[in-house]
């Protein structure tokens, strides 16, 4: 049995690579996109291996309204020729195994690497090693490796930040086409590009609903999960030596209280400070990003939710915008999906590097 499984992952190497030559016509890989299938000898599932994966793709996020898991864990052996291939069916697999086990899933990981790829695993030079549909469309497969169960828990825990970001990076992809996939307002995204000189693409039922000489709204109204988003826009910023969290926070607060109101005068949405609210730095080509992840609530009323916040300074045009996006769906239990969905949203900004002022 154990030669047949090592067999069989020669032959789907050697299948991958006679597809990729004349076209992919390989089905779709199953399963949730936010969920990982450990594949790990069962008597390591409580190895220091597995918790570090636990630890690092099992980990709470709290800049919801109730933590919720990075992603959803499943560990699983294997035990035969047939489970293997159920599990090479899935869309998110981690094959984690010190190289010298002596069990199918040791065997495994031997057989996904060259002698100069082992001997590097070896000497603890490599150790993480992603793979993009290696066995059907739409899949990501990531083999971690290393000298001993210490050594790998070590390893995944030092480089948390990078395997994250790279499993992180593969779902906003898969977001960006579950959300587009049917239609989007191209309208709304080509009146801001002529008019105002940037454009961000906007699922197919969110409907504008406040549009003043800077701000603009729109809404996707659910009554089990309403979602809205804004723009916000700055000409002629020159200096950005005061761009942080602080003034990110207060410059949304100053624009939720002023556009983002409730069902009465008093009642407007603001940063719910009591809970975490985390902002990260990125470059996309020459645009400055900056990406907040918290909770809101409702000033005098009983209202909250997620909201993911978007910050971007375009040098080229010394212009500054903000993009945020918002949940209220008390009913809804799960709300990381549509996070991962906001994220994946405000990645889609562009700036017009040729706009003036005169342009408007």
């Amino acid at each position: 049995m154990r030669s047949n499984i090592i067999s069989s992952l020669f032959l789907a190497a050697i299948l991958v690579l006679t597809i990729s030559c004349s076209g992919d016509y390989r089905p779709v890989a199953q399963g949730n996109i936010r969920e990982f299938v450990v594949v790990m000898d069962s008597t390591e599932w409580n190895s220091e291996t597995a918790q570090a994966i636990r630890d690092t793709f099992g980990k709470a996020v709290f800049t919801l309204p109730n933590p919720e898991p990075y992603f959803n864990l499943t560990f699983m052996p294997i035990r035969s020729t047939q489970q293997l291939e159920r599990i090479r069916r899935t869309k998110n697999i981690i094959f984690a195994s010190p190289i010298d086990a002596d069990n199918n899933v040791g065997r495994q990981v031997r057989a996904f690497l060259d002698d100069g790829v082992e001997a590097r695993v070896r000497s603890g030079e490599s150790f993480a090693f992603p793979l993009e549909d290696q066995w059907y469309k739409d899949q990501y497969a990531l083999i971690l490796s290393s000298s001993s169960d210490s050594a790998l828990a070590q390893k995944i825990k030092n480089s948390e930040l990078a395997l994250l970001n790279s499993a992180l990076q593969k779902e906003l992809t898969r977001w960006n086409y579950d959300v587009y996939e049917k239609k989007e307002q191209v309208q709304y995204s080509d009146s801001l590009w002529e008019d105002h000189g940037f454009k961000i693409r906007i699922q197919h039922d969110y409907i504008k609903s406040v549009d003043t000489t800077d701000f603009q709204t729109y809404r996707r109204y659910l009554p089990e999960n309403d979602r809205w988003m804004w723009v916000w826009w700055k000409d002629g910023v020159n200096d950005i030596s005061f761009l942080d969290d602080t003034w990110i926070n207060a410059t949304r607060d100053s624009l939720l209280q002023q556009y983002i109101k409730g069902s009465t005068t008093d009642q407007y949405v603001s940063t719910e400070y009591r809970r975490p609210v985390e902002t990260t730095t990125f470059q996309e080509g020459r645009l400055l990003g900056y990406e907040t992840l918290g909770t809101w609530q409702m000033i005098n009323g009983a209202m909250g939710g997620p909201f993911v916040n978007f910050t971007y300074y375009d040098p080229a045009t010394r212009r500054l915008f903000m993009i945020e996006y918002t949940q209220f769906a008390p009913a809804v239990r799960q709300k990381l999906p549509f996070v991962r969905q906001f994220r994946a949203k405000g990645r889609t900004f562009e700036s017009d590097s040729t706009w003036t002022l005169s342009s408007s």
